[in-house]
């Protein structure tokens, strides 16, 4: 099976709102003959050497904007769509330029047997009577096919800043290839993670439930390196806030209703985003045709301002909102008015 699906389904996780020792333990003994993890201290010398030195070579070839070859240097079905690749390095270029990398964590995944694995859950790391510890982590992957990955986490600093470098890496032959890669600011919007969290508290305090949520899923979203992957804190940081996102908001398939006038509209997911150097509220909603431009503006507009309507308190956590417009069809048509201009 080509990793090109297997990439694709790495952006699919599933995160433990906490944790109950029993049950991790009694799932590691079930899945433990067919998936194995280590970290960087349990690898020999050799196995270590091998994938930093890939792993620091990719991040060479980005950081001086070599793209072809490090398309050279991925899985077959990942050169041949590497467009979100290309895009992801040219976001950060002002990041990269010029970057030293240093590894910050590396852990060597391995799934045995003939078919892919359905949901497999690598325990990486020591785990103590309440669960994870400092040093741990677990992944969580789907339809993972058979074979040795490794997850390399290098740390980009720069004049600009610093940027969280992930890669995934999969074993062919005695080379180490490229399968995915993660590319994340330290800061969005001028801020850090631990900023959004608190931001996310003080919203929840103030019962601000969708900025609250939002934000944490922001903060969140900037802990992790990789979106399959879970740590102590955002173990501890999950736990705080089960149960806090609104029944209302869509998401993973689940559409909520909007009504703008005589027009009810599905919407399918709201999140943020980072726009530039803005934090964005993105609002994604269904449509029967997105294909005509004057048509879904207009109705972009309508979502906007009904949305803004409904929850007011957007306004001062968001910078800007962008509308999309979306058809069964592979339509979309996305609209961003900065916040002081929807009225």
């Amino acid at each position: 099976m080509k990793l090109k699906a297997a990439s694709a389904r790495l952006r699919k996780f599933r995160c433990p709102a906490g944790w109950a020792v029993a049950a991790i333990f009694a799932s590691f003994a079930v899945t433990a003959y067919a998936q194995n993890c280590q970290i960087s201290g349990d690898l020999d010398d050799a196995s270590r050497t091998s994938i930093t030195a890939a792993s620091q070579r990719m991040f060479d070839l980005a950081a001086k904007g070599d793209i072809a070859a490090l398309r050279q240097s991925a899985i077959p079905s990942l050169a041949s769509d590497f467009a979100g690749i290309e895009a992801s390095i040219k976001d950060h270029h002002d990041e990269l330029a010029g970057a030293q990398g240093t590894v910050k964590s590396l852990f060597l995944l391995q799934t045995e047997g003939s078919a892919p694995t359905p949901h497999a859950e690598f325990y990486c790391g020591v785990f103590g009577k309440s669960g994870q510890t400092a040093g741990s982590a677990v992944f969580y992957l789907d339809n993972l096919p058979p074979g040795k990955y490794a997850v390399v986490v290098i740390e980009g600093t720069s004049a600009k800043g610093k940027v969280s470098f992930a890669l995934v890496l999969e074993q062919s032959g005695t080379d180490w290839k490229l399968g995915n890669l993660f590319l994340k600011s330290s800061q969005v919007a001028g801020h850090d993670s631990d900023w959004f969290i608190s931001q996310a508290r003080q919203y929840k305090s103030k019962g601000q439930s969708h900025n609250a949520w939002l934000f944490y899923l922001q903060g969140r979203k900037m802990m992790s390196p990789v979106p399959f992957m879970s740590t102590a804190t955002t173990d501890k940081l999950d736990g705080e806030f089960q149960g806090a996102r609104p029944a209302d908001l869509p998401g993973g398939g689940k559409t909520s209703d909007l009504a703008a006038g005589s027009v009810t509209y599905k919407l399918a997911d709201v999140f943020p985003d980072p726009v530039g150097k803005d934090l964005d509220l993105i609002i994604k909603y269904e449509v029967a045709d997105a294909s005509n431009g004057n048509q879904a503006y207009a109705s972009n507009v309508a979502v906007m301002k009904a949305y803004l309507a409904q929850y007011p308190e957007l306004r001062d956590a968001f910078a800007a909102v962008v509308a999309r417009a979306v058809d069964k069809g592979g339509h979309d048509y996305g609209t961003l008015l900065a916040m002081k201009d929807i009225k």
